[in-house]
């Protein structure tokens, strides 16, 4: 079925989101030649904690940002909605030395973004660096430090390779924050691996998508995952409309278990940390009925057999640096669910690109 302009329905959002591989290499390149980069790093050396603040799945961003930051570098890092910033900075006690703060947002524009920035730099005196897709914008204005990501925005409302983009942005400055060059080495394999190995796994999707139908989405992940499950289970609503929760892997035998059956999806983040523990959730889930789909390195012999579809990375890398892959195939997940009902990705109901506020 061809729209108005004689395209297919979710033209621009396809190409952004099939594009990734390729624009993460551009992006590593980028930040490799990056003064900005190299400015941060000079004037964060005594830094004590970072703080990650975003909206929708900025915010998720932040999360999966944040907890990767600990990974890499040792040091406490979380994550905070620009709207908490904006309606209870005494709760923030953030104040003082030590303390740099991180907004990110896709367009630079967001009110709550931009505004929560006025309040890290204005009302809490912290350092207060931006990560955006575009130029000029007001976020960087607010900001005493702006890394511009090049090429990585995107036509469509619905945000995907700039989510990508931005969290590996964000890891290859923890990693060279902790100095470790093994790590960037590996996001780079990430992004040329990626490329090769991004149509298999949209064709493994579409025929998922075409052969099952479900009333609930369920996304599951602990640790940076748990900030992944978030976008995943927001990506299914954006992009087709469709119900979805995410919890905490572990969490979900406490009572949410409750509505599983042969017509829920439940996608699992497996890492290597929590394998074994995660996969006995899997398998108990299947034996609840539920249609089980496992993402990731680490998914154990004990999971497999239960698993209705797998989505594994072959490439050797660290399970952290697979982070963002991790994120396509709920990315395509909701595209194809999407196209099924008849809907255009590219035109999400309700939904506006960036939210701007009077």
């Amino acid at each position: 079925m061809l729209n108005n302009d004689g395209q297919r329905p979710g033209t621009h959002t396809w190409n952004e989101l099939i594009s990734q591989g390729e624009v993460w290499q551009s992006v590593l390149s980028q930040l490799q030649a990056s003064p900005v980069v190299e400015t941060i790093l000079k004037g964060s050396a005594a830094t004590r904690e970072w703080v990650f603040v975003g909206c929708g799945t900025s915010y998720y961003l932040a999360e999966a940002a944040a907890h990767s930051w600990t990974i890499l570098t040792g040091m406490p890092a979380r994550s905070i909605p620009a709207s908490e910033i904006l309606l209870y900075p005494q709760n923030i006690q953030a104040e003082g030395a030590g303390v740099q703060a991180v907004v990110i947002s896709r367009s630079g524009k967001t009110s709550e973004a931009v505004r929560a920035a006025n309040v890290l730099v204005g009302k809490l005196n912290l350092p207060t660096i931006g990560i955006t897709c575009a130029e000029h914008s007001a976020l960087e204005r607010e900001c005493h430090h702006t890394i511009l990501l090049h090429g990585v925005d995107e036509q469509s409302t619905v945000m995907t390779r700039s989510f990508t983009s931005m969290l590996i942005s964000l890891q290859y400055l923890a990693a060279r924050q902790a100095g470790n060059q093994s790590f960037i080495d590996q996001l780079t394999e990430s992004a040329k691996h990626t490329s090769l190995a991004i149509h298999k796994v949209a064709r493994e999707l579409e025929t998922f998508v075409a052969s099952h139908s479900f009333d609930d989405y369920i996304f599951l992940g602990q640790g940076a995952w748990h900030g992944i499950a978030k976008e995943g289970a927001l990506k299914i609503m954006e992009m087709s409309c469709s119900y979805s929760q995410f919890f905490h892997t572990l969490e979900f035998r406490h009572g949410p278990k409750a509505i599983v059956s042969e017509r829920t999806c439940i996608f699992f983040f497996l890492d290597k940390a929590g394998c074994e523990a995660e996969s006995e959730v899997l398998v108990e889930m299947k034996a609840l009925g539920g249609i089980t789909v496992a993402v990731g390195k680490a998914i154990g012999a004990g999971a497999r057999p239960h698993c209705d579809l797998i989505i594994e990375n072959s490439a050797k890398l660290n399970d952290l640096a697979s982070l963002a892959s991790c994120t396509i195939p709920c990315q395509l997940l909701g595209f194809f669910t999407g196209v099924k009902k008849g809907l255009n990705p590219d035109e999400p109901k309700n939904l506006s690109r960036v939210v701007i506020l009077d």
